[in-house]
């Protein structure tokens, strides 16, 4: 094997500027073709190697890997286009340019040696300007290629940097659900003649749903269901600080709770509260986020219901013969319009009743056909859920829900409900 490196001063070869270092090999058994080559690339500023065979190529390709080939096909023991596959079956950090040298001239040969992993040819005897043609193109597809694997390099790079990222902010989000679970710490409480029980099923890690309730006085609990707009980790945080208005365990801060002038709590009047609320948004939390509610504060003797309903979905009650009335007129959202005006309405609740405040969630959920659930759907759901109470009768909506809409919700699934029992007969 005769070895040639020469770096030539002549400008005249079309694309020697742009060379530099780039190192070709040349393969052939024949000494004098490997020399008529070797010193046309070399006057181009190339890097020149030389090997009798393929096999001393591939020992030359352990050592120093070449950019560009140009190959003898028939050689004596492995053929040029057997070397070419050898070389392409191996696993290379970049890519070699390969130029088979034939007298082959047939279409059905050529079509072979592209097969066969070659990227261009020449035709003996060899032109020197057809030589320095096949080069240049190659130079360009070894130029693209470098430039693509560095952009894929960085792309990987980069890649993992923001799959790392994701990963710490999934375990964020993680605990971040675990601490909006806990915001509703209580999901099922018997009052004696009342039971309340809590849903709260956000889509993603966390929600921009909450559902809650607290006592008032000894016969009175108030109760609602909120629905901040959006979702994610914004949503959720707005949640975390609604949830601080409305506490069960700090009355002293709970909007909906008044210090009467004997020391004990009363309740303020639904609309009234939904007014404060809005204005708290508008003036203090400076978002662009709003909420919708549904509020109610009900008589635990004597069923007796006053209700807000600002922007949700109308509560539904559930009368014990199995009828269902949707109560309200809508209303405005909390934190959209300056001044709202939000009204109460009540509603009497008799033995045997059920109140269900519920989100958006529940009602817009849509099936395959993009249909939503609506109150219709909601009925037929409510219906065969009519013989469940409790926490059962909310795990049996979410079933039903889940068959109509599919497992994985597109929007929070939150609610509360209520059944009245009455007080008892102080006869029996």
């Amino acid at each position: 094997m005769v070895q040639l490196l020469a770096i030539s001063d002549d400008e005249s070869f079309p694309g020697a500027s742009a060379a530099g270092s780039r190192h070709v090999l040349v393969v052939d058994d024949s000494r004098m073709q490997r020399k008529i080559l070797s010193t046309q690339i070399a006057r181009s500023g190339y890097a020149v190697s030389e090997a009798g065979s393929a096999e001393e190529a591939l020992l030359l390709f352990d050592r120093q890997p070449p950019d560009i080939v140009i190959s003898d096909w028939m050689m004596p023991g492995m053929s040029g286009i057997e070397f070419c596959q050898t070389l392409r079956r191996r696993a290379q950090e970049s890519y070699t340019y390969f130029i088979l040298l034939t007298s082959k001239t047939e279409s059905a040969e050529i079509a072979r040696g592209l097969d066969g992993g070659a990227d261009d040819f020449l035709t003996k005897p060899v032109s020197g300007d057809e030589l320095r043609a096949r080069i240049t193109a190659g130079e360009r597809i070894l130029r693209m290629e470098r430039e693509l694997t560095d952009k894929n390099r960085l792309l990987s790079s980069t890649l993992a940097e923001l799959q790392a990222l994701y990963d710490s902010v999934d375990r964020d989000l993680v605990e971040a659900r675990k601490l909006q679970q806990s915001l509703v710490r209580e999901r099922h409480r018997n009052f004696g003649t009342a039971e309340i029980s809590l849903l709260l099923r956000p889509s993603g890690h966390v929600g921009g749903d909450l559902v809650g309730f607290f006592p008032i006085n000894a016969r009175r609990v108030g109760f609602f269901s909120i629905d901040v707009s959006g979702h994610g980790i914004t949503s959720a945080l707005m949640t975390a600080r609604l949830a601080g208005y409305l506490s069960g365990n700090s009355p002293e801060q709970n909007m909906a709770l008044i210090l009467t002038e004997y020391g004990n709590y009363d309740a303020r009047d639904p609309g009234d509260l939904a007014r404060q609320l809005n204005r708290i948004v508008l003036k203090e939390m400076q978002t662009e986020n709003y909420f919708t509610l549904a509020y109610a504060d009900v008589d635990l003797v004597s069923g007796h219901a006053v209700l807000v309903q600002a922007g949700h979905p109308h509560p539904a009650v559930q009368r014990a013969d199995g009828t269902i009335d949707y109560l309200g007129s809508g209303g405005l959202p909390i934190g959209l319009i300056e001044g709202a005006e939000y009204e109460s309405f009540d509603v009497n609740l008799n033995p045997g009743d059920r109140l269900f405040l519920m989100s958006d969630g529940i009602t817009e959920a849509e099936n395959a056909e993009g249909v939503q659930l609506g109150e219709d759907g909601l009925n037929r759901i409510l219906d065969r859920c009519a013989g469940l109470s409790g926490t059962g009768f909310l795990e049996a909506l979410v079933w039903h829900l889940s068959d109509y809409a599919g497992i994985e919700f597109a929007d929070d699934v939150s609610g509360v409900f209520l059944e009245f029992n009455g007080a008892k007969d102080t006869a029996d």
